[in-house]
């Protein structure tokens, strides 16, 4: 992943101390530059694209993270201060019920008015906004959780600025670079062995975030989980390990998929994971640098749970739940690629833990609605911001979702 540009403007930051790069205002203000780096090289034609209802417009991510801090924070003011534009209150909002009207989801593409320079400019007007309160700790009361919310956010969408960018370009013939280099490309002697599993006993274990440190709140409260003995794979999934389960007919084999899998892959006609192409008996990939061979050692994405369990039936093995998972991912923090490479899905529903609690107000719509419908994965992508992912992390998406970068690790029954 490139590194974040930086800071488009250093005056902001005088008040800030230097070397304190912990400082809400450092943190802000590197959040923010790193989501107009992902855009740098783009046409306005490009930030515009939505190639489907699930992928959102570059632009629309823009507005829409520089909305959550225009609403919920400067918005929380006993003064707020005055918005650039009241009619940005309905175009970006993306879920949020509680705070009003919204414009159709799979309409955002249609809106080429404001432009990309007008966004562009909002995002100044709000940042300025925000970097006035950071440098004012009287003024900033208790706001401080709810501008760490908006940071964590707006990294969230970057990860989605990537992935919906490579979706839409992969809807273009010509195969448009977003980068010369592919994150989704690496290599490593890990990869290149043969799958191995590492053991864990099990027992009545504690998952959930506790203590210290931002989570969300669908990541608590911490509570004991009784787990059996069980066996996790020491890597991911390769590209050259999926590739023998498509050579084997494993799209074609109705015993390996789950019926609702089964249905997908004949309705859909799917026939290998998204974005490889076959073409003169070879298999390429398009990435984010274009298409590119397609790498036999580089771990395996954008696959759907039902893709993902079909191939561990293949394999005589299973999917991971997430507590196993989350178990694993402390007991053996060692484990290849648990973090950075692609997210892992896992057997479990995406459920609220016993005790559960959203938050009050609209921002607590931010993961309790969703808890039907959708599965957990785990761990993080190359996509992913570095540092935004921890043990406890969950990520859902529904079992058909493939244009994450979301792969596959193992498991097995002792």
């Amino acid at each position: 992943m490139n590194q974040p540009a930086p800071f488009p403007d250093t005056a902001t930051l005088a008040s800030h101390p230097q070397g304190d790069d912990n400082s809400l205002a450092f943190r802000y203000a590197k959040t923010r530059a790193y989501s107009q780096e992902l855009i740098r090289g783009l046409s306005a034609e490009d930030c515009q694209l939505q190639s489907m209802a699930d992928a959102s417009p570059l632009k629309w991510h823009l507005a829409h993270t520089t909305w959550f801090f225009e609403t919920f924070v400067l918005g929380a003011l006993n003064t707020p201060p005055p918005v650039l534009d009241p009619r940005y209150r309905v175009l970006f909002n993306s879920y949020y019920v509680g705070v009003g009207e919204r414009h159709t989801r799979a309409d955002r593409g249609l809106l080429s008015r404001p432009s990309l320079e007008e966004i562009l400019h909002y995002r100044q007007h709000v940042d300025r906004q925000m970097l006035s309160l950071l440098a004012d700790p009287a003024a900033l009361g208790a706001l401080a959780p709810l501008i760490e919310l908006g940071l964590q956010h707006e990294q969230q969408h970057q990860e989605l600025m990537l992935t919906d960018l490579k979706h839409h370009f992969s809807c273009n013939p010509l195969y448009p670079a977003w980068r010369s280099k592919a994150p989704e490309q690496p290599s490593t002697t890990v990869t290149q062995q043969a799958m191995q599993f590492s053991t864990l006993q099990g027992g009545l274990c504690e998952v959930g975030h506790a203590g210290d440190g931002f989570c969300y709140d669908n990541e608590g409260p911490a509570h004991r989980v009784w787990l059996e003995p069980f066996q996790l794979a020491t890597r991911n999934v390769s590209n050259g390990d999926f590739l023998a389960f498509v050579a084997d007919g494993g799209y074609q084999r109705p015993e390996l998929w789950l019926s609702d899998g089964w249905d997908w892959v004949n309705e859909q006609r799917v026939r290998a994971p998204l974005y490889w192409l076959h073409r003169d008996q070879q298999w390429t990939l398009f990435t984010l640098a274009g298409e590119q061979p397609l790498n036999h050692e580089a771990p395996l994405c954008h696959v759907s749970l039902y893709e993902a369990d079909a191939f561990a039936r293949w394999s005589k093995a299973r999917l991971p739940t997430e507590m196993e998972w989350e178990h694993a991912a402390r007991e053996q923090p060692g484990l290849a690629g648990l973090f950075g490479e692609v997210w892992q899905w896992t057997n479990s529903a995406y459920l609220p833990y016993p005790g559960y609690q959203p938050a009050a107000g609209a921002v607590g719509e931010y993961n309790g609605k969703f808890m039907i419908n959708q599965m957990v994965l785990r761990g993080s992508s190359c996509a992913t911001p570095q540092g935004h992912s921890r043990p406890s992390y969950r990520n859902f998406f529904p079992p058909s979702a493939r244009w994450q970068f979301s792969g596959i690790r193992l498991a097995r029954d002792l």
